[in-house]
């Protein structure tokens, strides 16, 4: 046996060990994703419980709950029984939707306890190659020569896509136009044919675009550059620290799961991502590991709804 399959053998063993005496092992347990299959989440949570299941001594089952923009699966997830046998992934959106959606059936910083962090996502901010601009402070020049005359997309009204947007408008004092389109395809459609100018989305979103010469990137929102995107500078490079926007994604427990079994799980799920095979294949997606505590998790949840609340109100935005 190879040194990395006896280590991946030993940390499998080491997690499972964790749950030998518990009922999470004689029972699946269901991660519950708010959106349709193939997204970043839904293909992020499906590598994490393959990884994760074999250290459980459980099956790990995904199970998409689409409607409402990610409310009914946040809503089921909430309902359930606090026991460690039902999961959701939370991501940056259930963070937005906590400042955009007045109505939400629960409280959204009591109705989970954080699991961990898992993995993270870097955006970044492209235009149409028709734009004559070759970084980012060329482009605020251009926006600011011309206000009101240059357009960005968004996936839609409230999306992480247009709220990015919006803190670029915020933090640099530009005039630009948002048009909403209905999920990324179309946005990315017409950003290519010049309908509209600029785009900040993900990094693994906008790569093949970048890499084929369709798209032009300027920057992307991180405190350093992105692996993928070695040439392209960051937003404290380009002068704009503030964009420092991650996609993230984790796992949350119904409030109320005992302390004792989230830190098994968090043991569990963090074992999972410390394998080199699970990095590689996070790294392929274009997202980074993460994998920290409860704790951790928690406070990045709390300051990202703090922080998209505040955009969220200054630009005004309503829920569709």
């Amino acid at each position: 046996m190879k040194f990395s399959s006896v280590r991946r053998a030993l940390v499998l063993a080491g997690a499972a060990g964790l749950f030998s005496a518990s009922a999470l092992a004689q029972k699946p347990i269901t991660i519950i994703v708010p959106y349709a299959p193939g997204g970043s989440a839904d293909l992020a949570t499906r590598a994490l419980a393959q990884f994760t299941a074999p250290g459980v001594g459980a099956p790990m089952v995904v199970d998409n709950r689409t409607g409402g923009g990610g409310v009914v699966g946040w809503g089921a997830a909430a309902r359930s029984a606090p026991d460690g046998t039902t999961l959701l992934t939370v991501e940056l959106s259930y963070a937005i939707a906590a400042g955009l959606i007045p109505t939400l059936p629960f409280d959204p910083q009591k109705a989970f306890t954080q699991v961990t962090t898992a993995v993270k996502v870097p955006h970044v901010l492209v235009v149409n190659p028709a734009v004559p601009a070759k970084n980012v402070q060329e482009f605020i020049a251009l926006a600011k020569a011309q206000p009101g005359k240059l357009n960005y997309g968004s996936g839609g009204n409230g999306t992480n896509t247009h709220l990015a947007g919006e803190l670029f408008k915020s933090t640099t004092g530009v005039d630009i136009v948002h048009v909403p389109y209905k999920g990324a395809g179309a946005v990315l459609t017409d950003l290519m044919g010049n309908q509209v100018q600029a785009l900040i989305t993900s990094v693994p979103t906008a790569l093949p675009h970048i890499k084929s010469g369709k798209l032009r990137a300027l920057m992307v929102t991180g405190a350093e550059r992105n692996a993928m995107l070695p040439d392209v500078p960051s937003a404290k490079e380009a002068g704009i620290p503030k964009m420092d926007i991650d996609y993230w994604i984790g796992i949350g427990a119904p409030a109320g799961t005992p302390p004792a079994t989230v830190d098994k799980l968090n043991k569990a799920f963090n074992a999972a991502l410390a394998q080199p095979e699970a990095k590689k294949k996070f790294a392929e997606m274009g997202m980074t590991v993460v994998a920290n505590t409860p704790a951790q998790a928690t406070q990045l949840v709390n300051s990202e709804i703090q922080r998209w609340t505040a955009v969220i109100k200054q630009a005004g935005i309503k829920a569709d």
